[in-house]
This record gives structure tokens, sequence and C-alpha cells, in this order.
């Protein structure tokens, strides 16, 4: 992040608008986006990139082509934005949590971003 630079704040719902988010920053922002809203427990998602030259498209379906909990995606129907958006389902993660005396052990993990999501 640059000098003088704000973090972006993302509110987390099931539409993320990418319009307001810098092409360079695209795949970071979309990669904490689906984490948090997988850790909320949401399953169907909406990601807006814009119809364009179909960058930001492929750089989207990059990022969800790689996560493991995100089960299928595809183009938006046409009254949620056709090909200008990406409409995903998310699952559970590919793998279990460790257990300890049958209850999963807490896990901290430290991602860093410059990116702020803002919680409710």
């Amino acid at each position: 992040m640059e000098q003088g630079d704000e973090p972006l704040r993302i509110p987390i719902s099931d539409v993320f608008d990418l319009h307001t988010v810098r092409p360079q920053d695209v795949q970071e922002a979309v990669e904490a986006y689906l984490e948090e809203a997988s850790r909320r427990g949401l399953k169907a998602l909406r990601i807006i990139h814009g119809r364009g030259i179909r960058v930001q498209r492929e750089t989207v379906r990059a990022v969800l082509a790689h996560t493991p909990f995100v089960l299928s995606f595809q183009d938006a129907p046409l009254e949620a934005g056709g090909w200008g958006a990406t409409v995903e389902t998310l699952g559970t993660w590919k793998f279990k949590p460790a257990m300890k005396k049958g209850k999963p052990v807490p896990a901290e993990v430290t991602v860093q971003t410059n990116f702020r999501m803002e919680l409710p």
C-alpha cells in the first residue's frame, strides 16, 4: 500500500461490486472477500466485475477456480448483470479441523492484506 492510501473497506454481503477496487488490487480483494463470506456462512454470492474487456472477469474466475470452498460459478442471470457479474456457490472447506478430545482445536491464521472488512 502506498503511503497516504487508505485501506479499502469492503462491506460483507452476498454482493461484492469491484467497481471501487483498483485493478491491481482485484485478486487480493476477491480472495479476502471470499474468505470472510465463507467464514460468515454465506453460500450464494455475486461478484460484479463489469463487462469491459473482460480482464476483471478473468481475474475473478481465476481466483474462484483456485479457491477450495467454491463449489461452482457462472455468469449471473441477465437481470443480475449477465456476463458483467459472476455468481458463485460456496461450500465447506475441503479439509477437516484438527480435533482434541472431540472438539475442534482453535486455529489462528494471519493474512496480510491491504483491505479492511467492515463488520456489523
